[in-house]
């Protein structure tokens, strides 16, 4: 069975309509180990993911992918020029692991973080707890769809 998730990033940085154009893109340069965790043991090819915008004007989930490649060694852990680059990581134990997702949708209205925090049926989504931090956590399916149905309705204004 499919799992749901969302995956941070900052929109300068690399965004969802970055993703629209690329059609996939591996998931390098994650460096928590409860991110990677996730990354490496638990995400499938199939699993839905909201796309989170965590920086810019408003933070919110912008769009939506799907995991496309399991998890396998991020080469920036190995490359000394990058500024992902590991001394600890080897070819043998590469410590960082990445997937590759693609593109499935732009939400047409994005969903803002305050949004979300005003919806008492996300209450629990660990995006919304204070010191939950990882760029890579899991999503349970009902939040997952609520949260897909809230950027497809305009928000009132």
């Amino acid at each position: 069975m499919a799992q749901h998730w969302l995956m941070k990033s900052e929109p300068e940085t690399y965004s969802i309509d970055d993703l629209k154009r690329d059609k996939r893109t591996g998931w390098a340069n994650v460096r928590s180990y409860q991110a990677r965790n996730y990354m490496r043991d638990q995400m499938k090819v199939g699993d839905l993911v909201l796309f989170y915008h965590s920086g810019g004007d408003e933070p919110g989930v912008a769009g939506i992918a799907r995991v496309c490649r399991e998890a396998h060694p991020d080469p920036t852990a190995l490359d000394k020029r990058s500024e992902y680059f590991d001394p600890k990581a080897t070819k043998g134990n590469p410590i960082w692991m990445m997937v590759d997702v693609e593109f499935v949708e732009k939400l047409p209205h994005p969903v803002s973080l305050k949004a979300m925090k005003a919806e008492p049926k996300l209450k629990g989504m660990m995006v919304l707890q204070p010191g939950h931090r990882p760029s890579v956590q899991p999503v349970s399916p009902e939040h997952f769809q609520l949260v897909r149905k809230m950027g497809t309705i305009r928000p009132d204004r």
